[in-house]
């Protein structure tokens, strides 16, 4: 029956033929010298992200020998963070059009070079300058590390191991540039702060030029010019005025105009990327479920892990009366817990489970770490509230920023991988300028109020003999660390949404032992064209 079948119907009609697999998905030859690779590009990006926090402690001693006025001090800080978090983009995109391994060391070059200049700098504006050059370089430094890690390391454990280290890096790096910051402010002096950049890029320049492995992507790439003005434009717009807010306020007319202009400029950019024949930034690489999540996921995780580093290392100096180095060593535990959370427990558990089981725990443990920071009061409670807190804070982010790392850079074509890695780091840089300057602004008004208020009280009950000093002085800094503890307890709600994020969008499996992650459709089909 069989037979007659086959003669009167013909043949059956061919199976249809699946796409080719593109050969950057295929498992490559593990490079020999992979491992000190990983060695290198964690030496690069230790320094970019303790960069961010190592010249906040030196700053006080950068403005008297400098004459800063109060109102310019924080472009030492600005600079930086404008030009790292606006450039961001094009560095990542450079770094796909021109190669990794050459963009990461010159971006090791140009870091390097700023670094010297904002160290050796007579005036306030030369050390500006010199922060906003550490900060372009360092965008064109920070997305060509990521992926170069991407396309070194694609294949089971191993990718699990190297994101568990870069991951602690990520996550523990400004609290080591806090401690960094101490030893060197206290017992060097400030200008170190900007001069221990010099050897480290002097090091890892020799070792990306032995040890680091590119394939050089050709003519997959070319620079989208309207997206770079729209889409570095509007990250600029916004950043800035999320600094801004700070010390104008959120209902600031430049303020308003910075954000809402930068969003509208973010929003043309988002149109101009479906229609530009070779986008700066892909749109299915944000489309992809899994990538998005992560991307979100990170940005909110790290709008609450800023708040607590500013909000710690004010509360350990100006209520606890900790030295510089004191406070630097008092972050520590913090450090730890994030090398434990990263290495030895999600990256030995990202190849079993799927990586939504390690960001959502991670980020409840972390919002449980900063609510217990909500019961701080005037009184020391380093052992009883700090210490803890820091450890289920470090834990969390531990667990949570490896696997979104891994989860963000999994299955993108060599060519799109720097863009992708920008995109990460644009999500960490703009959720810690969002932070830093929302939760400052909570943290200072409700301390005003509370201050206001309790003076008013103090003096009721005083009569016409008022109040001595030493009542007012505690009823400041008690208002100072009732402003503090609400914004932590609002950090602790957006670490909870951080959580709900992950839980909730990013549903990938967890990533096979023996090749490397699938690709998005979008870019399976672009790759077997």
């Amino acid at each position: 029956m069989g037979e007659a079948s086959r003669e009167g119907g013909g043949e059956p009609p061919p199976a249809p033929r699946r796409p080719p697999t593109p050969t950057w998905a295929l498992p490559a030859e593990p490079d020999p010298r992979r491992w000190w690779a990983l060695v290198v590009i964690a030496i690069a990006q230790l320094m970019v992200v303790l960069d961010a926090s190592i010249v906040n402690i030196a700053l006080p001693s950068a403005q008297r020998d400098l004459g800063m006025s109060d109102a310019n001090r924080q472009w030492v800080i600005t600079a930086y963070t404008l030009a790292f978090g606006g450039l961001l983009l094009l560095g990542g995109r450079i770094a796909d059009l021109v190669g990794r391994k050459k963009t990461f060391m010159i971006g090791l070059v140009g870091f390097a070079i700023a670094s010297g200049l904002g160290g050796a700098a007579t005036g306030s504006g030369l050390l500006f300058g010199a922060r906003a050059l550490q900060g372009a370089f360092a965008a064109l430094l920070a997305p060509s590390a990521l992926s170069l890690l991407t396309t070194t390391f694609t294949i089971g454990k191993e990718r699990s191991k190297a994101f568990g280290i870069y991951g602690a890096i990520a996550g523990g790096g400004a609290a080591i540039g806090l401690i960094a910051g101490g030893l060197l402010t206290q017992y060097l002096n400030w200008r170190w702060c900007l001069y221990v950049n010099v050897p480290i890029a002097v090091v890892a320049f020799i070792g990306a030029a032995v040890f680091l492995r590119d394939r050089p992507e050709r003519g997959r790439v070319s620079l989208d010019v309207p997206g770079v003005v729209l889409g570095c434009g509007g990250l600029v717009a916004i950043v800035y005025g999320c600094s801004e807010a700070e010390p104008r306020g959120w209902g600031d007319g430049l303020v308003l105009g910075l954000l809402v202009g930068g969003v509208a400029l973010l929003g043309v950019f988002a149109w101009w990327q479906s229609r530009a024949r070779h986008p700066l930034l892909p749109l299915h690489i944000v489309r992809n479920r899994n990538r998005g999540g992560a991307f979100l996921t990170m940005g909110l995780a790290v709008i609450g892990l800023f708040g607590m580093f500013l909000f710690m290392t004010y509360y350990l100096q100006t209520v606890l009366g900790y030295s510089p180095v004191k406070t630097g060593v008092a972050f520590l535990p913090m450090v730890v817990a994030i090398v434990v959370g990263s290495t030895q427990i999600s990256a030995r558990l990202l190849h079993r489970i799927p990586p939504r089981f390690l960001m959502a725990p991670g980020a409840v443990l972390a919002s449980v770490g900063l609510f217990t920071l909500t019961f701080l009061t005037a009184e020391p409670a380093y052992v009883s509230h700090v210490l803890p807190a820091m450890l289920l804070v470090g834990l969390g982010m531990g667990l949570t920023f490896m696997p979104v790392m891994a989860t963000a850079t999994s299955g993108v074509a060599p060519h799109d991988s720097g863009v992708t890695s920008a995109t990460v780091n644009t999500a960490q840089q703009v959720g810690g300028s969002i932070g830093t300057a929302l939760l400052n602004t909570i943290a200072t008004s409700t301390s005003a109020a509370y201050i206001a208020d309790h003076l008013a009280d103090a003096a009721r009950r005083g009569g016409a003999l008022g109040f001595t000093p030493a009542v007012r002085e505690g009823i400041v800094k008690s208002g100072v660390v009732h402003g503090f503890t609400v914004a932590i307890g609002v950090g602790s709600a957006i670490m909870l949404l951080a959580a709900l994020v992950a839980g909730l969008m990013v549903n990938g499996r967890a990533p096979t032992q023996d090749r490397a992650p699938a690709a998005d459709s979008a870019e399976s089909a672009d790759a077997a064209a």
